[in-house]
C-alpha cells in the first residue's frame, strides 16, 4: 500500500495492485491493528480513458482520489464492513459485496 491516513477511529492503508496489467486500487480498512475490510475499485479498460485521457494509472487516481475517499468515508458511517468492489466499465459502475460471492469474480 503507497498511503496511509486516519478517518474516526479507522486507520485505511491505500494503492494500485503492484504488479496489475488492469486498473485495481485498494482500501484496507483496519482498527485497533486488525483489519476490519477491503474496499476495491476495478476500472476495465475500455472505460480508463473517462477518467484520463492518458489512461495512466497514476493520472486515474490523482482524477478520482477524493471521490473514492469520499466513497469509503461513507461505507465506514454506515458501519458497511463487508468487503466491496467498486467496479467500472463503459456502461457505468456496479457496486459489489464480495463477502456474498459463493465464486471467484473475475473484476473484468
Amino acid at each position: 500500500m503507497q498511503e496511509k491516513w486516519q478517518y474516526q477511529n479507522y486507520e485505511i492503508q491505500e494503492g494500485l495492485k503492484p504488479g496489475s496489467q488492469t486498473f485495481r486500487y485498494f482500501f484496507e480498512i483496519f482498527q485497533n491493528g486488525g483489519k476490519k475490510c477491503n474496499y476495491c475499485v476495478w476500472i476495465s479498460d475500455d472505460a480508463l480513458e473517462n477518467f484520463a485521457p492518458s489512461r495512466e494509472f497514476d493520472d486515474v487516481v490523482a482524477s478520482q482520489k477524493q471521490a473514492w475517499h469520499d466513497w469509503v468515508k461513507e461505507k465506514i458511517d454506515d458501519q458497511d464492513f463487508r468487503n466491496r468492489a467498486l467496479k467500472i466499465d463503459r456502461q457505468g459502475s456496479q457496486e459489489i459485496n464480495l463477502s456474498e460471492m459463493s465464486e471467484h469474480i473475475r473484476p473484468d
